[in-house]
């Protein structure tokens, strides 16, 4: 049997939100009347169901990222606003929406809970929560995409112009796409163009959202603008119109080049399936792939033109190390994909001539 339990707003707005519910917390701050929480052992969490729960252990993640992005220390006791959702992330967890409210986990900074199924080897154990209910009002369970600003089913807006659109892909977590990203938006930006940025999938996070504006992108979206905590375990169709529905308001201010992220490395599942699909490929102009090392820098490339995708440049971790990137080099002489260093991507032409072979002219802007 369900219990409903009234909320008192001043306890509510006490309640550390996190970044991935900072559009149901805007309500909060709002207008704190009328929400209660929802318990019970007939209660079974989705994917983007809004929870409060009290923090039990603290483990991997000390902080919870706040709706602007400000690291809240963790303290036992501690009542935060989370989603659920599940997170595919090989250098940390593995974890699934847990089926009941009973003890989980706080399986991402950015205020994701879950249950960790599998984790890696070289970090601590989550931090342990109890969930008190999930949060409701009149209408019922609040979810993230009640309070989003964007639905990825909106059908799409006509453009003045269509802007070129670069993907940036890698090898995996942490092989360096989000630097990537943030150096090609600033050095097209620094070459006199107009560029908007996002991220299409992952796991919510307020930090490269903010290095994509530091960067100079004109404007930032990513999946969780489109109400999801996590893009794991979404089906294509859900992934494809995100990723769709994102590009399209990038496109509505007018910039001359949309540069999108897709997270995790070319074989994980939605990854995989979205990159498979003629409506990435056909919406894409250039692809640069971020790379660990010469291997993944050569294979990566190799799949990606096995996939007909547009791929003008290798870069990344990769180009940390000299003897790295000389390997890469190498191992892509005679395909046409030059090794480019991160860093080098800010310089004013270096980007605009790789896209340049792309289709856009150096004087479009």
């Amino acid at each position: 049997m369900d219990t409903t339990t009234p909320l008192a707003p001043q306890r509510l707005r006490q309640v550390k939100a996190s970044y991935t519910t900072r559009y149901v917390s805007a309500a909060v701050e709002a207008s704190a009347d009328g929400y209660h929480l929802l318990s019970g052992p007939d209660v079974v969490p989705a994917a983007g169901d809004v929870v409060v729960a009290r923090v039990t252990e603290i483990g991997k993640h000390t902080r919870l990222e706040s709706p602007v992005s400000r690291r809240q220390l963790l303290f036992p006791g501690d009542e935060i606003l989370l989603a659920y959702g599940p997170r595919y992330a090989p250098d940390q967890f593995l974890a699934e929406v847990p089926s009941d409210l009973g003890p989980c986990d706080l399986v991402a900074a950015g205020g994701l809970a879950g249950t960790v199924i599998e984790q890696h080897a070289s970090i601590d154990c989550p931090t342990r929560i109890e969930p008190l209910g999930l949060l409701a009002d009149s209408r019922g369970v609040v979810t993230l995409a009640d309070h989003a600003p964007y639905s990825p089913d909106a059908p799409r807006a006509t453009v003045a112009k269509e802007p070129l659109v670069v993907g940036v892909l890698g090898t995996s977590m942490n092989s360096g796409k989000s630097t990537v990203l943030a150096s090609l938006v600033n050095g097209l930006t620094r070459s006199g163009l107009v560029v908007s940025a996002g991220k299409a999938t992952g796991t919510g996070a307020g930090n490269d959202a903010n290095v994509f504006r530091d960067a100079g992108a004109l404007r930032v979206l990513d999946f969780t603008d489109f109400g999801h905590a996590s893009t794991y375990r979404l089906d294509l169709d859900e992934v494809k119109a995100t990723w769709t529905a994102l590009v399209d308001q990038l496109a509505l201010d007018g910039p001359d080049v949309v540069v999108v992220e897709v997270a995790d490395g070319l074989y994980q599942g939605e990854t995989a399936q979205l990159l498979a699909d003629p409506a990435y490929a056909g919406r894409v102009d250039a692809v640069v792939f971020a790379a660990q090392d010469a291997l993944g820098a050569a294979a990566g490339v190799r799949r990606l033109r096995e996939l007909d995708l547009p791929v003008v440049a290798a870069s990344g971790v990769v180009t940390a190390s000299p003897l790295a990137a000389g390997e890469a080099h190498a191992a892509l002489a005679g395909t046409g994909v030059p090794v480019v260093d991160t860093y080098d991507l800010c310089l004013p032409g270096v980007g605009l001539e790789l896209i340049g072979h792309a289709g856009l002219e150096v004087g479009a802007a």
